[in-house]
């Protein structure tokens, strides 16, 4: 057995042993632009180009390298009609959870303007804001979405989810679709988006659907850049709307200096890193779901290239 392994960074050496020795029996081969390989049996990637288009047309099954298919999917048609499979949680919803967690509670206990006190020398304990007005509305109600869900809950917050299809929660007011999604808006104080990048999600977060957050809102996106509408943000955390936000995705990535977020204080940002694929477990996950597909057994976790995730 031949896998294909691909990063556009250039970092394909400790995914190379860690298949070694998982998967001993499978030889790995690295591509780079301009060099012709021997037929593979699957591709494992991450950021493809369309130049590596041609190494997988032989491929049985294409693997991620983490949970985002947009990067891939963006190359359309001209991808071999074989299964894509993301990875599930592979140790990034604990990630997910634990940065979300930190950004509620800054905001929750007002850590950002002790801050900002401590600076300039104050003492000045202020009021605390009351918890059962403090609902916490998480928009992605999968595989990352759920420990989230469960960390704020733990917390003792009111928990709200949105999800494209109709979910059950224990504890846990959930909305779905389009119809559904005014009203989850308009009863949230914390928004999360947890969302996949897709047609129907890109610019979701505009000054529209912002606007419908609870006054003094405040937004945590670890999901995809796009799906926010940077300017209208802007707008409405100058007009007082939206308190402010936890931002670690962007539309362009690295955020570029003159970009107007990196001067607005009210906006913490990150690069980039709510969640790290953690190597060890997504080979092993990847390893797992090519011996079943070896076996012709079902795997999970399939991309459904209509709805883009």
């Amino acid at each position: 057995m031949r896998i294909l392994l691909f990063r556009e960074d250039g970092v394909i050496e400790p995914w190379a042993r860690e298949f070694a020795a998982v998967m001993p029996q499978a030889q790995t081969v690295a591509w780079c632009e301009g060099q012709a390989l021997p037929p593979c049996d699957y591709a494992v990637l991450w950021s493809p180009t369309p130049a590596l288009l041609d190494q997988l047309a032989h491929v049985r099954a294409i693997f991620l390298m983490g949970a985002g298919v947009d990067a891939l999917l963006k190359l359309g048609d001209a991808l071999p009609p074989v299964p894509i499979v993301r990875l599930g949680d592979a140790g990034m919803g604990v990630q997910m959870a634990e940065y979300v967690a930190h950004a509620v509670l800054r905001y929750f206990r007002r850590f950002d303007e002790y801050e900002q006190q401590a600076r300039h020398g104050a003492w000045n304990p202020l009021p605390q804001i009351p918890k059962p007005d403090f609902s916490i509305g998480i928009m992605g109600l999968g595989k990352l979405g759920l420990p989230v869900v469960e960390a704020m809950r733990l917390f003792g917050f009111p928990v709200r989810g949105w999800s494209r299809t109709p979910k059950e929660i224990p504890g846990v007011d959930c909305f779905h679709g389009a119809d559904g999604l005014d009203a989850f808006l308009r009863g949230t104080r914390v928004l999360v988006c947890m969302l996949p990048l897709t047609p129907d999600t890109a610019n979701l977060l505009d000054r529209h659907n912002l606007g419908k957050l609870l006054p003094g809102a405040y937004l945590i996106n670890v999901a995809r850049g796009p799906i926010l509408a940077e300017p209208d943000l802007m707008t409405l955390i100058r007009s007082g709307h939206i308190a402010g936000a936890t931002l670690d995705v962007f539309r362009h990535e690295p955020l570029p200096a003159p970009h107007p977020f990196w001067n607005e204080p009210r906006i913490a940002i990150t690069p980039h890193i709510s969640a790290l694929t953690v190597r060890h477990d997504a080979v092993r996950q990847i390893a797992d779901k090519i011996a079943a597909l070896e076996l012709g057994q079902p795997v999970d976790d399939l991309v459904d290239r209509q709805l883009g995730y």
